[in-house]
């Protein structure tokens, strides 16, 4: 797919002035394509022909490409558009060159520092409380006020700015408030019944199905990107728009998978019963079948708590 996108790319360049311009501004496109053909288009092919050695051509040729065309959309205010395609192509590729040459995405290589996995030092409720909401302060404080200003500025920069529809700003404000609430119970739940925080670095000492967990398994992640969504849509950026649903692909992909496994080597059956039972992103409605064969459902249940006590 990469090495087609670039093809199709390269045949744009030379057969419509606009896209050269959006995409290369001033610079000479016979010169950048006898480096880029070679070394972005076959380099993609070969890679996906099995040949993995092209991999050390493809990677850095498209680490550098995007490093040149960002600062040359910054300082020129040129080929915007170039250095936006040129980010998300250094992105795929990296996708790309993890699962050639592990077969998989190792998400567990970003499990340090705060992301890193342990459970809670501290059982008080009110140390507890103190640490998530610094967490809070912190985390949103970057993820939804530097991050997507930097964005914006370089959106404006770049001269890619999209107008979005005059009531997206509105409705991004109705949604930053909902998620906001919806995010402060789920940390306050996670604190007070857990017992830890929401970060995988003082992870919770006891499952929590309790509040917004009893409708997705993760709602403090659902609630990041969908206040990152409503910020975007505040600020009229589709790309803070695009980075907060890039935000919910890494952590669905690479996260998600290591903390439910944490979870379910902690918790066992009672974790098990809960995933199967709660979705991760959006609300199940159970089957009368699921219903009646969850081990949550007959776990309250007079009739059962005696059959199992004759058994």
């Amino acid at each position: 797919m990469q090495a087609l996108a670039g093809a199709g790319w390269w045949a744009a360049v030379f057969t419509l002035p606009p896209v050269r311009e959006a995409t290369l501004g001033g610079l000479d496109p016979v010169l950048v394509a006898a480096f880029d053909v070679p070394l972005f288009v076959v380099g993609s092919a070969l890679v996906a022909a099995r040949v993995r050695v092209a991999l050390w051509a493809v990677v850095p040729w498209t680490l550098l490409v995007a490093a040149v065309m960002t600062v040359y959309a910054t300082l020129t205010e040129r080929a915007g558009w170039g250095a936006v395609l040129m980010l998300a192509s250094a992105a795929a590729t990296a996708f790309a060159a993890a699962l050639v040459t592990f077969g998989r995405l190792p998400g567990e290589k970003l499990l340090i520092g705060p992301f890193g996995f342990a459970i809670a030092k501290s059982t008080g409720r009110i140390p507890l409380l103190a640490q998530t909401a610094a967490q809070i302060v912190c985390f949103w404080g970057l993820f939804l006020v530097v991050l997507p200003a930097v964005i914006v500025w370089f959106e404006q920069r770049w001269r890619v700015h999209l107008a979005l529809p005059p009531w997206f700003g509105a409705a991004g404000v109705i949604l930053f408030v909902a998620m906001t609430v919806i995010g402060l119970w789920s940390a306050y739940t996670m604190s007070t019944i857990g017992r830890g925080t929401p970060l995988p670095s003082a992870m919770p000492r006891q499952l929590v199905i309790a509040g917004p967990y009893r409708v997705v398994r993760n709602p403090m992640a659902v609630v990041g990107i969908a206040q990152g969504v409503a910020v975007g849509m505040v600020l009229g950026s589709w790309l803070v728009i695009v980075y907060a649903l890039c935000g919910s692909v890494i952590w669905n992909v690479l996260i998600q998978p290591h903390e439910e496994a944490d979870l379910e080597a902690r918790f066992g059956d009672d974790y098990r019963a809960y995933r199967d039972r709660v979705g991760v992103w959006l609300p199940r409605i159970p089957s009368v079948r699921r219903a009646e064969a969850s081990p949550s459902a007959t776990r309250g249940d007079p009739a059962h708590a005696r059959a199992r006590r004759r058994r």
